[in-house]
């Protein structure tokens, strides 16, 4: 991982949401960190040195091996933020995060985060309907994996790593892909083949693109329409055109 000193643009959906004098406030503190994919930002028990805001990356959350197989539960992209249990004075991580998208983020060490949350009582508002909209997104994966048919999970999951993504191809690998929904690859390589059959996706030498959307999101379980009415509902839009400079586009349908 590669860093840089602000100031940037907020291209982060949470932190450009912020009135100006928030959002310039919160983006001087950070560094832009270079995320590279597979990177694992920490592990289960370590403690929590930075926190992310996404900006084009993408991280998911990872729970320990236990019992079973460890096993996605929750994505954050430039919609939300990595590392935030320090609002509740949770020094440690309970997920891995992983890099799932190559990118850049906004990065702030924690003491920085804490006194940036009592500077800013706008920025610790967006934190806590973030928060709010992450916790539902962990109790609506847990379901989905529980009940929903793996090729339902699957055109979800592709739907959130797409939005993520901001284009219709990104780096995949069945092994990966198996890794996320917590099955077989035998069983993500099936799945995926009757989606590719079926025309809605293109898979080649480690590259998944996203061919026909309207027919994935008809595929896709209920929850992912669950998931980004939860987070219209709860987040605000950004309030500036510099949200979506550079060419990017924040995470707002």
């Amino acid at each position: 991982m590669s860093l840089r000193n602000g100031p940037f643009p907020p291209v982060n959906a949470l932190i450009a949401s912020l009135p100006r004098r928030d959002r310039d406030y919160v983006t001087n503190i950070c560094t832009v960190a270079d995320l590279t994919f597979g990177e694992s930002l920490c592990t289960p028990g370590d403690a929590i040195r930075h926190v992310y805001f996404p900006t084009a990356g993408y991280i998911s959350m990872i729970t320990p091996k236990g019992a079973a197989e460890s096993l996605e539960v929750g994505m954050v992209g430039n919609e939300g933020a990595f590392g935030i249990t320090l609002m509740f004075d949770v020094t440690t991580s309970p997920l891995q995060g992983l890099v799932q998208g190559a990118g850049e983020a906004m990065r702030m060490t924690g003491r920085q985060f804490n006194t940036a949350r009592a500077a800013s009582a706008a920025f610790r508002r967006a934190l806590n309907r973030y928060l709010y909209v992450l916790t539902s997104q962990l109790a609506q994966t847990a379901a989905c994996n529980r009940f929903h048919h793996l090729d339902a999970r699957l055109a979800r999951w592709l739907l959130l790593s797409q939005d993520r993504a901001h284009g219709d191809t990104f780096r995949m690998t069945h092994e990966f892909l198996a890794y996320m929904l917590g099955v077989r690859r035998a069983g993500v390589t099936e799945a995926a083949g009757r989606l590719q059959e079926a025309g809605l996706i293109r898979y080649a030498r480690g590259e998944l693109t996203i061919v026909d959307r309207r027919a994935l999101e008809g595929v896709s379980c209920p929850c992912y329409a669950a998931q980004t009415a939860t987070y219209e509902r709860y987040v605000n839009k950004p309030r500036t055109p510099a949200a979506a400079v550079v060419g990017r586009k924040v995470f707002a349908r």
